[in-house]
């Protein structure tokens, strides 16, 4: 299976659902860091958050902004340009800021994991994959590195060295974004058939971050694959409640559980929202042609 670029590129980690395309945006993430109390861009969540100060080792003072490198303010500032380009889709001048944040400091991290999306994106699996591997030779801890290469095997379908690599990630103490990892880790798990597996991760996901709407959409298609109609009507049905987080996979999703219900109230209910909603969707049309069961 190719990497989808496009998956990339959204902020929210969005259906499609595992069936049906890649797990999206938020289950990538570019982000620039410094050496202390010098704010974080975490694209994939279009937040910023500080990071811990630490005791510089000679003068035993808080290392703060004024003791960063110029060569790393410089590789940062291009990083953070770097960042906005990848999210609107631009990679060749996404890569071009990666190549001068490098350049600046060829000993940030960050800038070569954005290097390995970018590589992925642009389907050239050599560059992206010695991308993520430099970035961890040069921090091991990086649970962010973890989590995208993680991803990026799955998509090569090299599931137990994506295992691996997710597992990495949540053993990283205080890693704080451990949602988004299992949420990645059980779909990759989904994609390879090992459904228990997948369903007691992704349960992991939702009950620490319940509102996400991308977790209760695959946990509902998981357990719909386990026969399990009732349970995962109850997570599609959290998410189509909300109009802004409907769309046609969720709709489709919905209709294909009510069906397996025997509800044909339910099934012509979500069919008619497919339909005035989502005319030219493949949802749509695969519902007015019964293909309940592809």
């Amino acid at each position: 299976m190719s990497w989808d670029a496009r998956a990339l590129r959204r902020i929210w980690c969005w259906a499609p659902t595992i069936m049906l395309g890649a797990l999206l945006g938020a289950c990538t993430t570019t982000s620039t860091s410094s050496t202390g109390g010098v704010s974080t861009n975490d694209s994939a969540f279009g937040r910023t958050t500080t990071t811990t100060t630490a005791l510089s080792s000679d003068s035993k003072d808080r290392v703060t902004a004024s003791d960063e490198p110029e060569s790393t303010k410089r590789a940062r500032v291009r990083m953070e340009l770097a960042s906005a380009y990848f999210g609107r889709g631009q990679l060749t001048t996404a890569l071009d800021e990666v190549k001068l944040a490098i350049a600046s400091d060829p000993n940030y991290a960050p800038a070569f994991n954005l290097r390995g999306l970018i590589y992925a994106g642009l389907g050239d699996d050599r560059l992206a994959e010695e991308s993520f591997r430099h970035a961890l030779q040069i921090d091991a801890r990086d649970a962010d590195t973890m989590q995208n290469y993680g991803w990026y095997l799955c998509q090569q379908k090299r599931f137990p060295e994506a295992e691996t690599m997710f597992l990495q990630a949540l053993s990283i103490p205080q890693y704080r974004d451990s949602p988004r990892t299992l949420l990645t880790q059980g779909v990759c798990q989904a994609r390879a058939g090992e459904w228990t597996q997948a369903e007691g991760t992704l349960t992991r996901s939702y009950e620490i971050d319940p509102a996400n709407p991308v977790t209760a959409v695959n946990l509902s298609e998981v357990l719909f694959h386990r026969g399990e109609y009732e349970r995962a009507r109850y997570y599609i049905r959290r998410v189509n409640n909300t109009s802004n987080m409907t769309n046609a996979q969720t709709l489709w999703l919905a209709a294909r559980i009510e069906q397996r219900l025997g509800n044909r109230q339910g099934v012509q209910e979500f069919g008619s929202q497919l339909r005035s909603r989502f005319p030219q969707s493949r949802e749509a049309s695969a519902f007015d042609q019964g293909k309940f069961d592809e």
